[in-house]
């Protein structure tokens, strides 16, 4: 009970509150997005889409390392304006990863290199907007990072459903949700302003030797999760016929939605802990209100699963029995990407080495068992649960001991 004390002080409600208005903003034109083309694209040519959305996410790897990172130093006392050029550095360096991987990735998924382009061509732009969520964040400003984490999302989804309401193709919805983030990037540093003289004064020096390493470092630990949550899509157009690969697509939007569904708990708690007497705390109320609104997730999947042939139509009536699996999937990935934003915030990376593994155990069952929906989906929530089981334990023990240690400080001094 003690252990939840600290999400239940009313800033931190409030707090929550804010950011989970503007998440869920994002995160159901999101899911609106996905639902909708499953229906215009159909199940022929939905596969193409999602497995692109899918690999956009695995580029969006840096901006959500860059916004850690700078949520992070800023809390430390790193100056606003460097913290920018560090931003731009990573968007550069993003966008020359891309430009190599579009050919790279249109062939081995067999996709139109201009979807593709388009899809891979916003990482850069996603960085530069992570970048400010990652100044709102870390200056705990978080009505103003819910307001432009919704503002994100519907200027992301709108001008893709627009496209394809009117019949564009692919190509084309994911071309507009690119020029959609970059809006989205120029709106949210006009939220967050220019730097106070508070902020700039005194913390130069901090701010000019943070470099683009501990980017890389969070980038790594993001990029583990985000591929044990995504590749799975990517895998099934490998294994699964068009028809099957477009139905699980639309199956993981519910695994999205248990994932994303919670991400305010993590935002609003990172700060904290990122501050060393308030992070074995904030770790352990963060996994306990995680795990709590997973179990929700998963009974409300089951509840409302006859809805989805209704939805998306009567040929992805195969996995509506599916549904709460494919949230449990997610669920379970939400615990632990709350667990490895504990390791970003203390800097401790090397505990991404597990999720790598994980990774790799999913991919290797996959490819070499699973050749149905219900073994797929299976496969990956098991191999999650045994991830995040894994890691839960050693990052909460590793908290109690550091929190320990601090405790004991004091009566070491003469």
């Amino acid at each position: 009970m003690a252990d939840v004390s600290a999400v239940r002080r009313f800033p931190v409600v409030a707090d929550l509150t804010l950011v989970t208005a503007g998440a869920m903003t994002a995160n159901v034109a999101g899911y609106l997005l996905q639902l909708l083309a499953g229906r215009w694209l159909g199940v022929s040519g939905y596969s193409e889409f999602a497995s692109l959305l899918a690999v956009q996410l695995l580029c969006a790897v840096p901006a959500l390392a860059l916004q850690n990172v700078v949520a992070r130093e800023l809390v430390r006392g790193a100056g606003v304006a460097a913290l920018r050029g560090l931003q731009w550095r990573c968007a550069v360096i993003v966008a020359v990863v891309v430009a190599v991987l579009v050919p790279v990735v249109t062939s081995a998924l067999n996709v139109g290199v201009a979807a593709c382009a388009a899809a891979l061509g916003a990482a850069p732009a996603l960085v530069l907007l992570s970048g400010e969520q990652g100044v709102l964040q870390g200056g705990r400003r978080f009505r103003a990072l819910g307001v432009v984490l919704g503002a994100a999302g519907m200027l992301r989804v709108a001008p893709a459903l627009v496209v394809l309401a009117v019949g564009g193709g692919a190509a084309l919805a994911l071309c507009a949700a690119a020029l959609g983030i970059a809006v989205a990037a120029v709106f949210a540093r006009f939220v967050a302003g220019t730097p106070s003289a508070r902020t700039r004064t005194g913390t130069d020096e901090i701010a000019h030797a943070i470099g683009v390493l501990p980017v890389l470092r969070a980038a790594q630990v993001q990029a583990a999760l985000m591929a044990l949550s995504s590749t799975d899509l990517i895998v099934v157009r490998m294994v699964l016929d068009d028809a099957d690969a477009s139905r699980y697509a639309l199956g993981t939007i519910a695994a999205k939605i248990a994932f994303w569904l919670p991400q305010a708990v993590g935002v609003v708690l990172y700060p904290r802990m990122a501050q060393p007497t308030h992070s074995a705390r904030a770790i352990r109320s963060a996994l306990a209100v995680l795990s709590g609104i997973g179990v929700v997730a998963v009974g409300c999947a089951a509840l409302a699963a006859p809805l989805a042939p209704l939805l998306a139509g009567r040929d992805y009536a195969p996995i509506q029995g599916l549904l709460w699996l494919f949230a449990l999937h997610g669920a379970i990935l939400a615990v632990l990407q709350g667990a490895m934003l504990s390791a970003i915030a203390v800097d401790r990376t090397a505990l991404a080495a597990l999720t790598w593994l994980g990774l790799a155990v999913e991919v290797t069952l996959m490819v070499s068992f699973a050749r149905s929906i219900p073994t797929l989906i299976t496969t990956v929530a098991s191999v999650a649960s045994v991830t995040t089981i894994v890691v839960a334990i050693i990052v909460l023990r590793t908290a109690d001991r550091d929190s320990s240690v601090r405790a004991l400080e004091p009566e070491r001094l003469p």
